[in-house]
């Protein structure tokens, strides 16, 4: 199981926000290259990137943050925010991100998922976020009008293998992690689904990891890590830990 340390970038800060609202935010850093050093220092192999901006506005927004971390670093990086199109997740592999996230392209372009599917694989990730079940897009600003499992079905059917699936009523409040949405996600799909959203102490990362072999693959780690309620190097043990 992979634990991943989040890194939200708006205006080239490191932030968190409160339900994704985007007038509760807590900048934690200005210089998020030092915050991955930091994470990858700790043991982390994989960090996890969302171009906030990036989501509202459909569009690249904080790339010079993203060249950044991803020169400061030896460790593979995901990113999510605002990828829309086929020129933009080249572009976004072209700089030497792993993965890409999309989002909102999930829900109004499937047949750019198909086509990034059938090009890169496992490269394409879909980030599904929901408000009571129901996606969410954009910035999290629009309702998808879709549930979140009708969404992830249709996924897998695209050629899809992972998922991200954030309860956005859990996300930077530290109230814990909603496993059993996740693990639902995760057997009506089949396919490999990382959780996210509400992770607030080390009982959440082992809530998780007790359902990997239902298909949980990891676990994103944002506002904890900076609030200091969750150690990473503590965390990385337990997801590494055998049954």
């Amino acid at each position: 199981m992979i634990i991943f340390p989040a890194i939200d970038l708006r205006g080239g800060n490191c932030v968190r926000l409160f339900k994704g609202d985007f007038s509760q935010e807590t900048v934690f850093s200005d210089k998020p290259a030092e915050m991955a050093r930091q994470w990858e220092a700790m043991g982390a192999k994989y960090l996890h990137l969302v171009d906030l901006d990036g989501a509202l506005c459909g569009k690249a927004v904080n790339r010079d943050a993203v060249r950044s971390i991803l020169a400061a670093v030896h460790i593979p990086a995901e990113l999510g925010g605002g990828i829309r199109s086929m020129e933009q997740i080249e572009a976004a592999l072209d700089m030497g991100l792993d993965r890409v996230i999309l989002g909102s392209a999930a829900v109004h372009d499937p047949d750019l998922v198909q086509a990034a599917c059938a090009r890169f694989g496992a490269r394409i990730v879909v980030g599904i976020d929901a408000r009571e079940g129901i996606v969410a897009i954009q910035g999290w600003e629009r309702s998808g009008g879709v549930a979140a499992t009708e969404l992830a079905k249709r996924m897998a059917t695209l050629g899809v293998k992972t998922l991200i699936y954030t309860d956005i009523a859990r996300d930077g409040t530290l109230s814990g992690v909603n496993v059993e949405a996740t693990v639902r996600l995760a057997k009506e799909s089949g396919l490999s689904v990382v959780a996210s959203g509400g992770v607030s102490s080390l009982d959440d990362i082992r809530r998780v990891k007790q359902h990997e072999t239902d298909g949980l693959a990891g676990v994103i780690v944002g506002k904890a890590l900076y609030a200091g309620t969750v150690d990473l190097k503590a965390a990385l043990a337990i997801a590494a830990a055998e049954d």
